[in-house]
């Protein structure tokens, strides 16, 4: 399950509860019932069953993204940043001289969102700077160069 911290609405990206997410940007942009009812051709019913749903198809999710104007597919893609397993890391499986014909993405590419998400983990205690880099395979310079941009000056 989601959570969001009270300290700054930081989200919890380990545990996505994407029912709860769009019912939370739903209620934000006060969308009315006809008009979702309309864009998902759905009943209000299908809509309730929704947000109580800890996953969804792709195609609702993607209508959900356009309704609601939220990239609701990021918050995968960033889950897969911090939390999927290294390269190399038990996939003998995998050959890397096959090509494949999906785009390539990099998997180093941090949002300021995932940022934000690594800096306060430090900031509550809830992570050192050591475990930051080994759960997240995050570098070490990586990791003191954000400190020393994005956190706040200490008095």
């Amino acid at each position: 399950m989601s959570h969001v911290s009270k300290k700054n609405t930081m989200l919890d990206l380990k545990y996505i509860h994407i029912g709860s997410l769009i019912e939370m940007r739903y209620k934000e942009m006060k969308i009315s019932t006809q008009r979702t009812c309309r864009f998902l051709k759905c009943k209000k019913v299908d809509i309730e069953a929704m947000f109580v749903s800890q996953s969804l198809d792709a195609e609702v999710l993607l209508r959900w993204s356009k309704l609601l104007e939220y990239d609701f597919f990021r918050l995968y893609s960033q889950h897969l940043i911090l939390y999927s397993p290294k390269a190399g890391r038990n996939f003998q499986s995998y050959q890397p001289e096959q090509k494949s014909a999906l785009p390539q993405y990099r998997k180093n590419m941090y949002t300021r969102e995932i940022i934000d998400f690594v800096l306060e983990q430090i900031d509550t205690g809830k992570k050192t700077k050591a475990q930051i880099t080994e759960v997240y395979g995050i570098p070490k310079t990586t990791l003191y160069k954000w400190i020393a941009k994005y956190s706040p000056p200490q008095e």
